[in-house]
């Protein structure tokens, strides 16, 4: 009879959950993955994003050989060779390129918000610094919002999702928990059922109505003023926490000042909704005790990013919400760990170019000091995920450029590899993880072999120094893990490494020891700014934190193009079987005015190009605004092109984060 066992796991995949799995496994292979007891957040349920990745290990999609390229660039024509053949290639053209035009002609592209502390910035970080290479800006998500907490809060540890059930005020602010943290869910139907109010922020209505109490639908890009508007009203209203805001904050008075310019009618012009609904926001948010604010990613991905981040998490200081379980903000807990990457790398970062990640394209084609010779492509899917898609494609058919794509699947970027190379997944290979949701840190290891001659990040790099000569006595196997749990500091920092050890290889889950178990921002979690306040005026976002740059839009392209995680991948993660056609979002009103029904095939364009996919009306989307969806690859639409295609490589004003929502488009019947 078949062997059947159960193995513990964690999914490591890009979301604030960090769910704990029990895998199946039955002669080998996976046989059904479920929810494990490990992670209390993870409440005895996975999404089905997960549940089926057996879908991707062993799907037809998945990398099992080294290849080499054996036609043009795009084609998808490989022959399979040795691993090897494939090292000592890659060694040798890696070594070719730094020494005909330098180190700075290697570029490594990578992402890796699936990836944990053991598979990246490792033997990775080691490899790439030790031969120069430029080193790439990782800002196609994050940027802004990251920014902009330093700048304020110096990133300071956020609210827990658990005390979500404490807060009588819920304002979820460019944040889409249904999609893309199921868990928080449950904790708003609890505290709605105890009496909270439940807001949302966003051009979608993406929660339920019998969730949701307010919803302000604003226009991509206008989130600052609308969130200036509210400070300026919560002063006229005297709801201003001035006591809070003189021991706790600088910069209180010139944020005011600014908020001021910024009147209820003014700021509901350009975001396109009702004064009165701004009004009624801030006053119910002034009102709850406890009140908090769930900001997310949506509201930083265009040219307003940092400022519109900046403005929203100005309104808790000034409402003085902070100081009690349930109120402040939540965002992203993942500078709380304080890791040290340099002790993680092992080799100091050097001083080398740094090239923006949302300007791959542009660069390829455009830098010449030096220009590419080299791309190393992992943890990423720039063709499927990174704007300007067009100029990213043709960036990767030039043929002097050495690629290298390792990677788990034949994904849209992997054709236009010289060398592909086969990745393990998270359930072949051992991983340390962080949430950046939830506080804990876990431990997985392989729960089956490895698929085909697949390897890990670990093995396939360290295989690369070997062969260009680059020595080391790097921690391997039990010692980097234990080097990795070491370089974890914050609340963790006091416990013994020996202990963090036996608690994590004893299939447990490091938690985190804030007095009072979890962070209550500004009473056992606070800035870690110079001072130790708030900084509302903060100088890293210029000499203007708050610029509002109008909309870029134009006559001929008059609807906003936005681009929302929905509930088949993480990022473009599990597309190959998440997806079988992407369709338009689109309200009924702005479909009627272009002749468009339900179903029908539609041409979305502008001047960068054109995807021509099916239309799916919906009223949960405001008129203006129009949808594709995040992570969807090139065979899902029509024209084999993606929503990227249509979105412009600006970047913003700070920190040069990716504007995939001022992407500008007309749609009409193809």
């Amino acid at each position: 009879m078949p062997a059947t066992t159960t193995h513990p796991s964690v999914c490591p995949l890009d979301c604030p959950d960090r769910c704990s799995l029990e895998v199946t496994v039955r002669d080998g292979r996976v046989e059904s993955i479920d929810a494990g007891p490990l992670n209390p957040g993870t409440d005895g349920y996975i999404c089905g994003k997960v549940r089926h990745f057996a879908r991707r290990q062993y799907g037809p999609d998945r990398l099992l050989h080294p290849m080499r390229r054996t036609g043009p660039k795009g084609s998808g024509q490989f022959e399979r060779i040795a691993w090897d053949e494939a090292i000592a290639t890659i060694a040798l053209q890696l070594d070719a390129a730094r020494h005909d035009s330098g180190g700075e002609s290697i570029l490594p592209f990578y992402y890796g918000g699936s990836n944990g502390l053991l598979t990246q910035d490792t033997a990775d970080a080691r490899l790439f610094r030790t031969l120069g290479a430029s080193r790439l800006a990782r800002t196609v998500c994050a940027a802004p919002t990251g920014a902009a907490t330093k700048a304020m809060y110096g990133k300071m540890a956020t609210v827990d999702f658990a005390d979500f059930d404490e807060a009588r005020f819920i304002l979820i602010w460019g944040a889409n928990p249904r999609e893309s943290n199921i868990h928080l869910v449950p904790r708003l139907k609890a505290a709605r059922a105890r009496g909270a109010r439940i807001a949302l922020v966003d051009p979608r209505r993406t929660l339920a109505e019998g969730i949701v109490d307010l919803h302000l639908p604003v226009y991509p890009g206008t989130d600052g003023p609308v969130a200036l508007a509210m400070v300026a009203h919560l002063e006229r209203q005297g709801a201003v926490d001035r006591d809070f805001l003189a021991e706790n904050a600088t910069g209180a008075g010139r944020l005011l000042e600014a908020a001021r310019a910024w009147s209820l009618e003014r700021a509901a012009g350009v975001a396109r909704v009702e004064p009165a609904a701004i009004a009624a926001l801030a006053e119910a948010y002034a009102a709850a005790d406890p009140a908090l604010l769930r900001c997310g990613w949506g509201l930083e991905r265009n040219r307003n990013g940092e400022s519109a981040v900046a403005a929203v998490l100005a309104l808790p200081a000034v409402a003085g919400k902070f100081g009690r379980r349930g109120g402040g903000y939540a965002l992203s807990n993942s500078s709380a760990y304080q890791v040290d990457g340099e002790r993680l790398a092992g080799v100091p970062e050097k001083p080398t170019r740094v090239v923006n990640m949302n300007l791959l394209g542009r660069t390829l084609l455009e830098e010449k000091s030096p220009p590419i010779k080299a791309l190393f492509v992992y943890n990423a899917n720039p063709v499927a995920t990174v704007p300007d898609q067009h100029r990213i494609i043709e960036g990767m058919k030039r043929e002097d450029l050495f690629t290298v794509v390792f990677e788990q699947v034949m994904t849209d970027t992997a054709p236009y590899a010289d060398i592909l190379l086969p990745a393990t997944t998270f359930l072949e290979h051992t991983e340390l993880s962080t949430s950046y949701g939830a506080y804990g840190v876990t431990l997985s290891g392989p729960v089956i072999p490895a698929e085909g001659e697949a390897r890990s990040n670990e093995a396939v790099f360290t295989a690369i120094g070997d062969a260009l000569g680059i020595a080391g006595s790097w921690p391997r196997g039990e010692a980097q893990i234990a080097a990795a749990l070491e370089a974890i500091g914050g609340p963790l920092a006091e416990k013994d490494p020996a202990e963090r050890l036996r608690i994590v290889r004893g299939g447990g889950r490091l938690a985190f020891d804030f007095p009072g178990e979890r962070p209550v921002q500004f009473k056992t979690a606070f800035p870690r700014t110079d001072d130790g306040k708030v900084h509302l005026w903060p100088a890293e976002l210029g000499e203007d934190p708050y610029l509002f740059l109008p909309d870029p839009g134009d006559a001929r392209h008059p609807l906003a193009l936005i681009s929302p995680a929905t509930d088949r991948t993480i990022s473009s993660s599990l597309a190959e079987y998440g997806f079988t056609e992407a369709f338009l979002e689109i309200h009924p009103d702005d479909a009627g005015a272009r002749g468009l029904a339900d179903g029908d095939t539609a041409r979305v364009h502008n001047a960068l190009g054109e995807v021509i996919v099916r239309v799916r009306l919906s009223a949960t989307i405001r008129r203006g605004v129009a949808a594709l969806p995040k992570g969807i690859w090139n065979r899902h639409t029509k024209n084999g092109v993606v929503g990227n295609a249509l979105v412009p490589d600006a970047i913003s004003r700070v920190s040069g984060g990716a504007c995939f929502n001022d992407a500008r488009v007309e749609v009409a019947r193809a």
